[in-house]
């Protein structure tokens, strides 16, 4: 059995998979080797190296280990066809995310930015206005394994939490729960708006304009999912003309954002260069699911985190 990485775990975490798995050959590579992947039966991957081209000479691939959640840039239906598994590590981010959501909110309540800003120029001010995140309300765009760990945190602060997601399910941590069609009902009642969705077509463009504008004017607004849930030429409007106080974005339509976009200069705008999941214990929380699940594939057991590749998560 053939196992493929396309990128380089440290040497001690390559040693520990050798050593666990002795029956199994590994092979560690920086970057997809095309030629390799011939022969191997499993690739574990990030997930945007792999394109359909390659799946046409990978006539041993069975299955194929993503060490991220996202798969918007894969070619989900080729791999279908293939019968190949795919699986993921869906709940690995929910610690660094929603520690990074969470000191966003508190940084923008507690006004640091102005305070940071104030320190830079040597300004002594008191003209700060602070808010409180007790008795607010927050709506949670994707309230699964990383929202639910935002609902469970804010909730200790006090907020009063409202999910959003197309089942209509109650989740843990949520005090309510609406379907997307239902978000507009929900809205206005936002101090702040987080979208942990991932990109599919319910949510490509979710949120427009409309949306934005009947939101509270001292709501923020936070996307830590998907760029394309909202067109930026949306949002910009949205916030040149204050129908929202403020927006936290980890993600774009495009990335890198572009030097010359507005965003990078507008005081009510936070750039986070898609950097929330960054963890020291990343690597080794997804090499814990890979082993995991090479033990189940061997013995022939059901994988944890298999991807449903019509729908895309």
């Amino acid at each position: 059995m053939s196992i493929l990485f396309s990128f380089l775990p440290k040497q001690e975490q390559q040693d520990e998979l050798v050593k666990k798995f002795p029956h199994a050959e590994f092979i560690f590579q920086k970057g997809l080797n095309e030629e390799l992947l011939k022969s191997a039966s499993i690739l574990v991957t990030y997930g945007e190296d792999i394109d359909a081209p390659h799946l046409k000479t990978a006539e041993q691939l069975k299955w194929i280990m993503v060490a991220s959640a996202g798969l918007e840039k894969m070619p989900l239906l080729e791999i279908a066809k293939r019968g190949i598994v795919v699986t993921n590590v869906r709940g690995i981010h929910k610690t660094p995310m929603a520690e990074t959501i969470l000191a966003h909110i508190l940084s923008i309540k507690k006004s640091l930015p102005l305070i940071n800003e104030n320190q830079r120029k040597g300004e002594w001010s008191k003209r700060v206005s602070p808010t409180e995140l007790l008795d607010s309300t927050a709506i949670i765009l994707g309230p699964g394994a990383i929202g639910g760990e935002v609902g469970r945190i804010l909730q200790a602060f006090g907020v009063h939490t409202i999910g959003c997601n197309s089942s209509g399910k109650l989740p843990p941590f949520m005090d309510e729960i609406v379907t997307f069609d239902k978000l507009n009902e929900v809205l206005p009642k936002a101090d702040i708006v987080i979208s942990i969705l991932p990109s599919t077509e319910q949510t490509k463009g979710l949120i427009t304009y409309e949306h934005l504008q009947s939101m509270k004017q001292s709501a923020i607004f936070m996307n830590f999912g998907r760029g394309d849930l909202v067109k930026e030429q949306h949002l910009l409007r949205a916030l040149e003309e204050e129908k929202i106080a403020y927006a936290v974005l980890d993600v774009f339509e495009k990335e890198p954002l572009a030097a010359e976009h507005p965003f990078w200069s507008m005081n009510n705008v936070i750039v986070s260069p898609h950097v929330s999941s960054h963890s020291s214990q990343y690597v080794i929380r997804a090499l814990q699911i890979f082993s995991s699940n090479l033990n189940a594939w061997m013995e022939q057991k059901p994988l944890e985190n298999e991807i449903d590749l019509e729908k895309g998560y």
